[in-house]
């Protein structure tokens, strides 16, 4: 019997693999990437034609030797690598260590892990796409070159351990662009009236909002304009001069993208695009399931396509035909803004198997991959149900020369809304006011006035900013995530409460980027380079055309850019904290394992403290500030920061608020808050 050995990533997917083929076939995993650029130097030959240099990643020696003793067993070899430019990449680079060109070797990939599409993909076995492979060649080569060339410069004129990166440093110029926006924004006052009518037999009045005149819409902005019609309405009859009824629809929403499901995850559930992306990835790697074994449950996680294959359309039509009816059925293909069906080689974001629902496995995730697996299932299904309809009713009420009008909307048929709403979905339903007709009199109740100004943008979230990034032709779906989680771990932006702003870090590193590589964070120019690398991928531009004409243009700026550019001085921030060897006041530094305290006296002073965060919450037991903490092998936990003094530590973050029961500290636990003694049972939400 001939033996086949079929390599992958990571060992969850190798498992997941291995249950559908025979005892013939041998899944292995390589971890990842085995090649890479050498991290000591640039790597790429600059002088002869850009020609890469690429060396094994330290420490899979080892995995490489006993991936070529796995090779020499094997008859032929199955590489089977995420199906995009990255995945591609691997499995060139496994095809160049492991010398599979002496082998039978084949590239197969499949965009869910189940036994068809893994069996299907042995079936359409297929040789390396060298254009794919060359366009994540073309990305990698360009962002070292930006990286390796810019970041010591940085070095130079800020701090050392700072980091440039092509896609990166662009984000960060978006978010100061708009953090510049925010500080500039002057509010314009404006004025709001509401009129209350009563209605014959009911308690609540009938609220209308101050729209203009019979010829059109007016708007309010002064005191002043507000008085002289509040005058002219001085008993004035009110009368409706129109009702109209209408029904509006409220469309299915599509199946996710990596960007639509970031932007969700982080609304509704308050995950990072880093958290959403590892789950999706144990999601789509697979699960091991009580009955079932280990299971992919989710397609490829990094798309940005909204197709759905004819057996996944066809599954879910029928799940939602057997479980809410026929009449919720979608009878019109769900398509995107362009009106056009996309075609492409990968899926949207979907539940490889509909029946799987998320109460039927709940036990088998963790609450993470439950709440992230709960919200791509309804997300699915809901896209192959029918729109949800409302009656509209509109009323116009003139007065004098003025016109108010009200609308209400009730819910006729909810449609997909019985699986999945949104913050915006209007759940609800208001009585339409049937017993109203043209015409009629209305008695005035009431007149208020209220002044507004209005709002500078809002600072960016991970999800707007994923949103922004996207709508522009920033980056692809894989690198949404990474490109945030850098510029976070570099402290050029920091997140509070969901926002990210800018530190003065951050705005140095930009304003440098800003005067000496303009280019490089030129919203225009990032998406013309992506651009490229698709052309690469197409196979209509050669790979090292688009790095031949970007490196010389960086190369002579960087060389300007040390000879012209100030050195910019970032003052530390300064704690209460005084240091026990010279009384100074210890500022923070950051080092390879975060935050720590030092003395500004260095090198004289060389005393150093952990830099411990208060949470805002004083210890029950001596009063003082609670801090986070971390173990040896670096758990989070909340403790007393007079430990060991005291010794009161909890691994769940405690609230300010005190258990009603007993006076004792409430946990945060998920959305609740929990009294720290067990025997008190006492539990409220939380206001989170």
């Amino acid at each position: 019997m001939p033996r086949y050995l079929v390599i992958v990533e990571s060992p969850a997917k190798a498992k997941t693999i291995k249950k559908f083929l025979g005892t013939n076939y041998e899944v292995v995993a390589s971890n990842g990437h085995v090649r890479d650029l050498p991290k000591s130097q640039l790597g790429i030959d600059v002088e002869h034609n850009y020609d890469p240099k690429y060396i094994t990643i330290r420490g899979k020696g080892d995995l490489l030797a006993k991936l070529r003793k796995e090779v020499k067993k094997a008859d032929k070899v199955y590489l089977a690598t995420d199906p995009d430019r990255e995945g591609e990449a691997i499995s060139w680079h496994l095809s160049q260590t492991l010398k599979l060109e002496e082998k039978d070797s084949s590239r197969i990939t499949f965009n869910e892990i189940t036994k068809n599409a893994v069996k299907s993909s042995i079936k359409q076995a297929r040789d390396i796409d060298m254009d794919l492979v060359n366009a994540q060649q073309a990305r990698r080569i360009l962002d070292r070159m930006v990286g390796y060339k810019i970041s010591p410069l940085l070095w130079a004129k800020v701090k050392r351990g700072l980091s440039a990166g092509r896609v990166q440093s662009v984000a960060l110029r978006i978010i100061c662009d708009r953090e510049e926006e925010i500080n500039a924004f002057v509010p314009e006052e404006y004025w709001n009236l509401d009129a209350d009518f009563s209605l014959k037999g009911k308690k609540k009045p009938l609220t209308a909002k101050f729209y203009g005149s019979k010829n059109g819409k007016t708007a309010i902005h002064t005191e002043t304009e507000m008085d002289e019609i509040l005058k002219n309405l001085e008993n004035a009859e009110f009368i409706i001069s129109e009702i109209k009824k209408s029904e509006r629809q409220k469309k299915a929403p599509l199946p996710f993208t990596t960007s639509t499901l970031q932007q969700e995850a982080a609304k509704n559930l308050n995950y990072s695009t880093q958290k959403t992306m590892q789950l999706a990835q144990q999601l789509y790697e697979g699960v091991d399931l009580k009955g079932h074994g280990t299971v992919g449950l989710i397609t490829y996680l990094r798309t940005d396509s909204i197709r759905i294959s004819d057996e996944a359309d066809q599954a879910v039509k029928l799940y939602v035909k057997d479980n809410y009816g026929s009449e919720f059925v979608a009878t019109e293909e769900n398509v995107g803004r362009s009106g056009k069906k996309i075609q492409d080689s990968h899926e949207a974001i979907r539940p490889t198997y509909v029946e799987f629902t998320p109460a039927e496995i709940k036990d088998s995730l963790s609450r993470d991959q439950f709440r992230l697996y709960q919200l791509i299932w309804k997300r699915f299904v809901a896209s192959r149900m029918q729109p949800a309809k409302y009656e509209t009713t509109t009323i116009k009420i003139d007065g004098n020369e003025y016109r108010f009008t009200t609308s209400t909307s009730k819910l006729v048929f909810d449609g997909f809304m019985s699986v999945y709403t949104s913050d915006e979905d209007e759940v609800g339903g208001t009585a339409a006011y049937d017993e109203l007709f043209e015409g009629d009199k209305l008695t005035l109740l009431d007149l208020k006035k209220s002044q507004h100004f209005t709002q500078p943008p809002a600072h960016f979230t991970e999800a707007s900013l994923v949103k922004s990034l996207e709508e522009l032709g920033i980056g692809r779906p894989s690198t949404y995530a990474p490109t945030i989680t850098t510029i976070l771990a570099r402290r050029y932006v920091i997140k509070e409460n969901k926002n990210l702003y800018v530190t003065e870090l951050g705005e140095a590193v930009n304003n440098i980027m800003k005067a000496a590589f303009s280019s490089i964070v030129d919203v225009n120019f990032t998406v013309n380079l992506e651009s490229l690398l698709d052309c690469v991928e197409d196979g209509t531009v050669n790979w090292k055309t688009v790095v031949s004409n970007f490196y010389p243009d960086l190369e002579e700026a960087v060389l300007n850019a040390l000879e012209e550019l100030d050195k910019i001085q970032i003052e530390d921030e300064v704690t209460e904290e005084i240091c026990d060897n010279c009384g100074k006041n210890m500022v923070v530094k950051y080092g390879p394992h975060g935050k720590f305290l030092a003395c500004p006296g260095f090198p004289e002073c060389k005393n150093t403290k952990p830099y411990l965060e208060k949470i805002g919450v004083a210890c029950p037991e001596c009063g003082s500030d609670i801090v986070i903490r971390k173990t040896k092998k670096g758990r989070k936990y909340y403790g007393c920061i007079n430990n060991p003094d005291c010794e009161f530590m909890t691994w769940q973050k405690p609230s300010a608020t005190r258990c009603e029961k007993c006076g004792g500290v409430l946990l945060e636990k998920g959305n609740k808050l929990v009294c720290n003694d067990e025997k008190c049972g006492y539990m409220i939400s939380s206001s989170k």
